[in-house]
C-alpha cells in the first residue's frame, strides 16, 4: 500500500507524515518505507532519523563516475539499486529515503524521474510506503506518485489551503486516476472551523486534527515524532487512517 500526503505547505503535512507511518509501522509489525520527496526536507528531523545519503547523492555520484570512465552505462540499473539500498536509513522494521536537495540551478524534474522509479522498484518490498510528498501539484503533475493507492489530503483551516487540496486532487483524477483521497483538516480550534469546512468542499473528511501543545513541543525541542506519547493529534491522524481504510 503506498500513501502519498499532499498539501500546501506550512499545513503540517511533515508532522502527519511521521505521525502515519509511525502508526503503520506499528501494525502488526509491518514493514514500512517512508519517503521524504519534499526538496524543503524536514521529515528526517521529523523522525528523528539522518540520512547517510539522498538520491539527490545518488544521481551526482552516478553522474561523476559515467563522466570519469568509472561506471559503464550498462550496469547503470544494477548501481542505482546498490546505490539507492544504501541510501535507505533503516529503525526497525521502518526504512527512511530522502529526495535531497539538489545544488545545481533549474527544477528537480532530474531528481524527480530517479524518485518516481525509485519509489516503484522500492516499495514492492514494503508493507506500507508513505511519501510526503512535495508542496503543491508538482510531483502531481509529473506523476511522481502516480502509483499511489491513496492521497491523504492535508490542510490547515485556511480557504486556501483547502483549495490547494482541491486542486491537488482535481489535478491526480484527471491526470493519474488515484484510487482513494481523504483530507484531513489540521490545527482545529473548535468544531465550528470543521463544520465550515465540510459545507464548502466536496472532498472527503476523514478526520481533524486539534491544536496540540505536545506536537508544539516535540517540533520546537526537535524530538522525534517516533517517540511521541498519545496525545489529541496522534489519535486524531490514527482514527482518520482509520476511517480511510489504511489502519
Amino acid at each position: 500500500m503506498i500513501l502519498a500526503v499532499c498539501g500546501k505547505g506550512g499545513v503540517g503535512k511533515t508532522t502527519v507524515s511521521a505521525i502515519a507511518a509511525q502508526a503503520l509501522a506499528e501494525k502488526n509489525g509491518l514493514r514500512a518505507l517512508v519517503v521524504d520527496a519534499d526538496p524543503a526536507g524536514g521529515l528526517g528531523m521529523a523522525l528523528g532519523l539522518t540520512p547517510r545519503r539522498t538520491l539527490n547523492d545518488v544521481r551526482k555520484e552516478i553522474i561523476e563516475e559515467v563522466k570519469e570512465g568509472k561506471r559503464d552505462k550498462r550496469d547503470l540499473s544494477v548501481s542505482l539499486d546498490y546505490l539507492i539500498a544504501e541510501a535507505l536509513t533503516e529503525r526497525g522494521n521502518m526504512a527512511f529515503l530522502s529526495i535531497g536537495r539538489p545544488e545545481d540551478e533549474g527544477c528537480y524534474c532530474k531528481v524527480n524521474v530517479i524518485l518516481k522509479d525509485t519509489i516503484e522498484g522500492l516499495a514492492g518490498r514494503f508493507d506500507a510506503t508513505v511519501i510526503d510528498a512535495e508542496a503543491g501539484i508538482e510531483q502531481v503533475n509529473r506523476k511522481v506518485i502516480s502509483s499511489v493507492d491513496y492521497m491523504l489530503l492535508v490542510s490547515d483551516t485556511s480557504a486556501k489551503a483547502v483549495r490547494v487540496v482541491e486542486t491537488i486532487k482535481d489535478v491526480a483524477d484527471r491526470m493519474i486516476g488515484n484510487e482513494g483521497a481523504g483530507l484531513v483538516v489540521n490545527r482545529v480550534r473548535d468544531r465550528a472551523e470543521i463544520e465550515g469546512i465540510q459545507s464548502g468542499t466536496a472532498l472527503d473528511v476523514i478526520g481533524w486534527v486539534p491544536e496540540d501543545d505536545t506536537i508544539r513541543r516535540f517540533d520546537g525541542e526537535e524530538k522525534s515524532f517516533l517517540e511521541l506519547p498519545d496525545c489529541p493529534a496522534r489519535a486524531a491522524i490514527r482514527g482518520a487512517l482509520v476511517r480511510a481504510g489504511l489502519l
